[in-house]
């Protein structure tokens, strides 16, 4: 009986942990240096965690200096988790393409690199074809004056960032890349997006 009381206990808190995630959805972005990229998803209401880390490169388990030599292969990406009652994937794209340059193949301002490429890792079909459908928009109406160059790739093993790279502008902020690169963005955000960001 005791046995019997001790695996029930167990499946429903295993239930309650399955609600707690149930519902939420991953997206994951390149778009130049992850500092910058998780200081705004961060922000956003609906987006429970941005993880900073590596994907769509050929080595296992890269380091960011393996990264940085272009070699692997990998972008430098966030990995966001939201709850699509409260933010839509067409959403967080729309912030996606209104925070970086997608015009710019392996470029970010002065981040230059493969790892810096604007790219969209989606994670199902309604992914893609959001993202494809955005993207043709963009270029149809020729909404930057220049082609868009953002890549559209099938999610792939995501490789989390070292722990000094999580939570960069959070914990950094007074260095001069957060103050003269990063918090410029996080203002043009609050002030395009105001409506979209936590309170």
């Amino acid at each position: 009986m005791k046995r019997l009381l001790i695996i029930a206990i167990i499946l429903l808190s295993a239930g309650s942990v399955d609600a707690q995630s149930k519902g939420l959805q991953k997206a994951t972005f390149g778009m130049g240096c992850f500092w910058c990229s998780e200081a705004l998803f961060q922000r956003l209401n609906g987006v429970t965690s941005v993880r900073s880390g590596y994907e769509g490169g050929n080595v296992a388990n890269p380091s960011y200096e393996d990264v940085c030599t272009g070699a692997t292969g990998h972008a430098e990406v966030i990995e966001v988790t939201y709850d699509p009652t409260k933010i839509k994937y067409d959403e967080l794209l729309e912030v996606f393409w209104k925070s970086h340059d997608p015009t710019t193949l392996n470029r970010q301002g002065a981040d230059v690199g493969t790892q810096y490429r604007s790219v969209i890792f989606y994670h199902d079909q309604e992914q893609k074809e959001l993202a494809e459908k955005y993207k043709k928009e963009l270029n149809d109406t020729k909404a930057f004056g220049k082609p868009v160059v953002t890549a559209i790739s099938k999610a792939s093993a995501f490789y989390v960032a070292e722990g000094y790279h999580q939570d960069y502008f959070n914990k950094n902020g007074n260095q001069p890349y957060c103050r003269l690169v990063i918090l410029p963005k996080v203002e043009k955000l609050e002030k395009i997006f105001k409506s979209k960001l936590k309170n």
